[in-house]
């Protein structure tokens, strides 16, 4: 399954649509402005809430919470230790861990469990500017959860690179 992702041109607080390979609207990121803390949603075309994404208060450094029905689903950081900068890791609430690596703020990046390539995040594959694609490789993967994973680790290598 292939998505198309228009980037986000304005910032924080914006809402943009996620179309399937066909064109066809399919989720819709929900930036929430005003907030103590950075929020988006990831909402289905009724305009129902499929996953809460929001910045974890009180952390040593930068982390993401996704949340299902408010049941915390995953924490995304990046990784302490690796000499890539664009590394980042993600707790699964039934103890996995996925793997984020690449050049994030190119668009250029992998999501990958145990080794396995779940997804991959490029902008190669386009013409459209200000779009990446993002190919769920694995049929039993869940394409919500690696949307929001690529919109949390864009979000933090963003407010990283802001910061330097």
């Amino acid at each position: 399954m292939r998505f198309l992702v228009r980037d986000r041109l304005l910032g924080f607080g914006d809402d943009y649509w996620i179309e399937d390979e066909h064109g066809t609207k399919v989720f819709l990121v929900d930036g929430k402005a005003m907030r103590l803390r950075d929020t988006f949603e990831l909402k289905d075309t009724r305009g129902r809430v499929l996953i809460d994404i929001h910045q974890k208060m009180f952390a040593l450094r930068d982390t993401m919470v996704i949340e299902r029905d408010g049941e915390a689903l995953a924490t995304i950081r990046r990784k302490r230790l690796s000499l890539l900068r664009n590394h980042y890791r993600v707790s699964l609430a039934d103890g996995t861990e996925l793997d984020v690596s690449g050049k994030i703020l190119d668009r250029e990046f992998a999501i990958e469990y145990d080794g396995e390539l779940l997804a991959v995040i490029s902008r190669r594959w386009l013409h459209v500017r200000e779009t990446y694609g993002l190919d769920v490789v694995r049929d039993d993967a869940d394409p919500a959860l690696l949307i929001a994973v690529a919109v949390c680790v864009i979000h933090l290598a963003e407010k990283e690179h802001e910061e330097d």
